[in-house]
C-alpha cells in the first residue's frame, strides 16, 4: 500500500516558530503612575501663607505684629527663608521682637554702581528725603516715643496729640503769629511722615499714634545733633532781628 506524501515527508516546524518558542516572553512594562517626584529643598514651592506675608512686608516695607499678627508670625518663624527670597534683590528682613516689628533693609554687602557723591539708596527702597522741618518733627516724635517707652515699657502703644506737638515745634521753627497757620503746618508735616510708616493718621480728636518704625528710620545721633544745632541757632538769634 502506498503512503501519502505527508507521511513520507513529515512537516518541519517553521524556523521563526522555533525562535519564538525559544525566546522568553518579555516582561510587562510597569504601569505608569501620576505620583510626582519628591520635592527637594531647592525646588520646593514657597508656602502660600509665607508668600502673602512677604508680599505684605514689601508693600509698605514693614509689618507690625499688632496690625497683622498671623503674617508677622510667618515672617519671624522663617526669617532665613525670607532672607533667601529677598537675596536676589539685595534686601533682607530685620525683626524687632521687643516692639513687634519686621521691616525690610538693604543688605549689608550691597554695592551700588558708580558714585555720584550723593546719599545712595537702594533702587527698590523709597528714598527717605526729608525736608529740614520734616527731619525736625521726626526727631521730636522719636524722642517722645523713647521717653514713653521708658515710662510704660516696650510694646505699649504711644499716642500724642497735635496740641502737645505744637509748642515743641515752635521752639525750633518759631511762631508765625497765627494759630491756624501753625496747626496747618504741623498737620501737613505729619501727613508727609505718615507715608514713611512712623505715625498714624490724625483722628477727629487730633490724636495720633507714634509707630515703632520711628526707632529704626533715622540715626539717633544725627537727630540729636539736628536738635542741638537748631537749639543753638535759636538761642543765638538776636531779639528783634529780621
Amino acid at each position: 500500500m502506498s503512503r501519502s506524501a505527508s507521511e513520507m515527508f513529515p512537516a518541519t516546524p517553521d524556523i521563526f516558530d522555533q525562535w519564538a518558542s525559544a525566546t522568553p516572553a518579555p516582561e510587562a512594562a510597569p504601569t505608569p503612575t501620576n505620583t510626582p517626584p519628591e520635592p527637594t529643598p531647592e525646588t520646593a514651592a514657597t508656602p502660600l501663607a509665607l508668600r502673602r506675608a512677604v508680599q505684605e512686608l514689601l508693600k509698605m516695607g514693614l509689618l507690625e505684629q499688632a496690625a497683622k499678627p498671623l503674617l508677622f508670625r510667618q515672617i519671624t518663624s522663617a526669617t532665613a527663608r525670607v532672607d533667601a527670597l529677598l537675596e536676589p534683590l539685595d534686601l533682607r528682613v530685620q525683626v524687632d521682637d521687643l516692639r513687634g516689628l519686621a521691616f525690610v533693609s538693604v543688605a549689608g554687602d550691597y554695592q551700588g554702581e558708580g558714585d555720584e557723591g550723593d546719599e545712595w539708596t537702594h533702587p527698590l527702597v523709597r528714598r527717605q528725603r526729608l525736608t529740614l522741618e520734616q527731619s525736625l518733627l521726626l526727631a521730636i516724635l522719636r524722642r517722645e516715643f523713647l521717653q514713653r517707652e521708658q515710662e510704660g515699657g516696650l510694646g505699649v502703644p504711644v499716642y500724642t496729640t497735635v496740641d502737645a506737638l505744637l509748642p515743641q515745634l515752635e521752639i525750633y521753627l518759631g511762631a508765625t503769629g497765627s494759630d491756624l497757620q501753625e496747626r496747618k503746618r504741623l498737620l501737613n508735616l505729619l501727613e508727609n511722615l505718615r507715608g514713611h510708616g512712623v505715625v498714624s493718621e490724625v483722628d477727629g480728636s487730633e490724636r495720633l499714634l507714634i509707630r515703632p518704625m520711628i526707632v529704626h528710620l533715622a540715626n539717633p545721633e544725627n537727630l540729636q545733633a539736628l536738635l542741638q544745632q537748631l537749639r543753638e541757632a535759636s538761642a543765638a538769634t538776636p531779639e528783634g532781628s529780621a
